[in-house]
């Protein structure tokens, strides 16, 4: 279904946009969360450690598609609040063809370069083997993650939620399956979890783009032909995703050089990282689909002149996201043994003390950050649907470089609970950054340009 998010109460609408795509990213997640825990408790605290790792390389090729969904979504929705169909249409046209040939590029040099990164990151000899075997699997899918990135992005912006929703549920589902076939039933270890992934990420990215072509033919009349391709668009994509994809991109290398920190500890510390880190990265991206939303929100009513709207779909995606991010630390303060140990085989509870012990650290210092970083994202939810993308940026830019100075700082003066008080002040100082753009108004410079 399609929806116009510029009419009707702001609240209404976004927790209406926002459920379907919360419930998808929660899915997604739980996949991921499947190929820790079944590599931790099926196959090795070593296979753990070394999916972690590999974790950190294919949050490089996350970051791009991601950053691009971005700027995909925040286009095709001033054309579409504009009611600009033809553009619109044209828009998504560019967008698939242009992914799915940086795609095909970044496949070959994934594979080149997939060895020399995991030395880079001071890699254990006794989990690189198997971490190089996932993170090879992973790119030849490569194709499958940015397609449909691109499909969420326009089903996104044409106020779509529930269809993306719909085939990531199935291949979660299907995932979870695959992944106990391989691993435990096959005995194929970390390849195993990998070709899982493969298979029914590849699943959701073909039908997804089937529904996203069938839907652009449905909604819009024949007599409204958008072109195949258009540089103009192109660029004006690239103008938002750029700064997004580097973003992203940097936040992946800055986990990589705070992974060669945390991997000159024990592989006991090594993969409580990796559990708590997936652990953040749910709670995170629960809390960015709701940016998502917002962003969409706010692109579709300055595409169509409704500026004094954005101000209430600002506020209800906080409340959203609050409410989220407090439910996510109630659970894991009350309850953080048994959320560490879902990523560890309990059978020999002398072998995990260490892990068990770290991820309580994590959980006591940084999750009650929470409230901030759901401030922060929402902040900046509305600076990229304005396309304020240098307001944007700045905030995390920051948050990156404290995080990983205070990384290796933090981590070489107090042992390994540095690793996570960098990850709680790194919020602080970018989410005051960002709130500020926001309530100063920076953002709506760009108003004039996107409505024009």
């Amino acid at each position: 279904m399609i929806t116009d998010l510029t009419t009707g109460k702001p609240g209404r609408l976004i927790f209406g946009f926002t459920m379907p795509m919360l419930a998808s990213v929660i899915f997604q997640q739980l996949y991921t969360l499947a190929d820790f825990i079944i590599a931790g408790k099926f196959v090795s605290i070593d296979a753990l450690a070394a999916v972690g790792v590999s974790g950190m390389v294919t949050f490089l090729f996350m970051a791009f598609a991601t950053g691009s969904n971005i700027g995909i979504s925040v286009v095709i929705s001033h054309h579409f609040g504009a009611k600009d169909y033809a553009k619109t249409k044209t828009a998504v046209y560019t967008a698939l063809i242009s992914m799915t040939a940086i795609a095909a590029v970044f496949t070959v040099i994934g594979l080149i370069v997939s060895s020399p990164l995991l030395d880079a990151m001071n890699t254990d000899a006794a989990i690189k083997a198997p971490a190089l075997e996932y993170l090879n699997i992973y790119i030849l899918g490569l194709v499958f993650l940015f397609l449909y990135n691109v499909c969420t992005g326009a089903f996104s912006a044409l106020g779509d939620s529930t269809t993306p929703f719909i085939f990531l549920a199935i291949s979660s589902v299907s995932n979870i399956i695959l992944d106990i076939l391989f691993v435990i039933v096959f005995n194929m270890g970390v390849a195993g979890v990998a070709w899982a992934t493969f298979i029914c990420q590849g699943f959701a990215s073909v039908a997804a783009l089937t529904a996203l072509l069938i839907r652009l033919i449905k909604k819009f009349e024949p007599a409204i032909k958008g072109k195949l391709f258009s540089f103009a668009l192109f660029k004006e994509t690239a103008k938002l995703a750029v700064p997004s994809i580097l973003q992203q991109s940097f936040v992946s290398v800055g986990n990589i050089l705070i992974m060669a920190k945390v991997n000159t500890f024990e592989n006991d510390f090594v993969a409580a990282y990796s559990s708590c880190i997936k652990l953040n990265t749910f709670v995170i991206n629960c809390c960015m689909t709701i940016g998502n939303a917002v962003s969409s929100y706010t692109a579709q009513n300055l595409g169509a002149r409704k500026t004094e709207r954005v101000k209430g779909g600002f506020r209800s995606g906080l409340l959203i996201g609050e409410a989220v991010a407090l439910l996510a630390m109630i659970v894991f303060m009350i309850f953080p043994k048994p959320v560490i140990s879902l990523f560890l085989d309990t059978s020999h509870p002398e072998n995990i003390q260490g892990a068990i012990e770290a991820g309580r650290n994590f959980i006591y210092i940084v999750t009650p950050f929470y409230i901030l970083m759901t401030l922060k994202i929402t902040s900046d939810a509305v600076l990229r649907g304005a396309g304020a993308m240098a307001e944007f940026t700045a905030g995390t830019f920051t948050s990156l470089f404290l995080r990983v100075l205070l990384s290796h700082v933090l981590g070489t003066l107090i042992g390994q609970d540095g690793i996570w008080w960098a990850i709680s002040i790194g919020w602080v100082l970018p989410c005051a950054m960002s709130y500020i753009f926001y309530k100063t108004g920076t953002w709506k410079r760009k108003i004039k340009k996107i409505q024009n």
